[in-house]
């Protein structure tokens, strides 16, 4: 007979990049991000701001892998919340209940969350509102969880198509979110001032009047180059 599955799988110790990382992310546009890692590191398109007016955050991740119509691992993921955590549900893309309310939002904002993010729905839109907490999902439903487990907290999962660990970076604004792995952070912080100099140089080109890419023109002048 095979040995049944713990209810709630916690890891409590996992490296916290330091407070001068976090803050060197704070105001950094998700596109300045994902263009130090090669162009990658945003979760999936639909994972949406269920706040127009609170989208922007640059925090740690605290993960629960929460399973399909299920929330356990999301409420022990509670008690592990620091200042400056983002909490991350993942749910397999389940969009048949929610995996979060205003209740467990705002008890995640009390412990100090800066965000909440999901590859699942949300539940009451208005206390979200009153909040405040910036909320990335899928979309709403009022259908509630289960919360029976099993779940996993503070261990690597899948979330929006993108790995994700706990202690990692989590960037979110209008454009979306994206992760930034523990062990990329310093490289990313190092390439970022270069990132951020050519979007001043090329934004300022652009107003200048610049109609092509400058990338383009050597391309175009290759005599490999076949036109038709």
């Amino acid at each position: 007979m095979l040995d049944e599955n713990p209810v709630l799988t916690i890891n409590r110790n996992f490296n916290r990049p330091g407070a001068d990382a976090i803050a060197a992310f704070e105001d950094i546009p998700t596109g300045f991000v994902v263009d130090c890692m090669e162009g990658k590191g945003a979760i999936d398109y639909r994972i949406k701001p269920l706040l127009p007016e609170k989208t922007k955050f640059a925090g740690v991740a605290l993960t629960c892998d929460c399973g399909p119509g299920d929330n356990l691992a999301l409420a022990a993921g509670l008690t592990l919340v620091q200042p400056g955590d983002v909490l991350l549900a993942a749910t397999e893309n389940y969009l048949l209940t929610a995996v979060a309310g205003d209740l467990v939002i705002g008890m995640a904002k009390n412990s100090g969350a800066v965000a909440f993010v999901t590859d699942g729905l949300a539940r009451d839109i208005e206390g979200i509102r009153d909040v405040g907490l910036p909320t990335f999902a899928r979309g709403l439903t009022p259908n509630s969880p289960d919360r029976s487990g099993p779940g996993r907290v503070g261990l690597a999962m899948l979330l929006g198509g993108v790995n994700v660990s706990s202690g990692d970076i989590v960037v979110g604004d209008e454009d979306g979110v994206v992760i930034v792995p523990h062990n990329r952070i310093a490289d990313v912080l190092s390439r970022l001032p270069a990132v951020k100099a050519s979007e001043v140089e090329m934004t300022q080109k652009v107003k200048d009047g610049q109609k092509v890419p400058g990338y383009l023109e050597p391309i175009l002048r290759n005599k490999t180059l076949e036109i038709s």
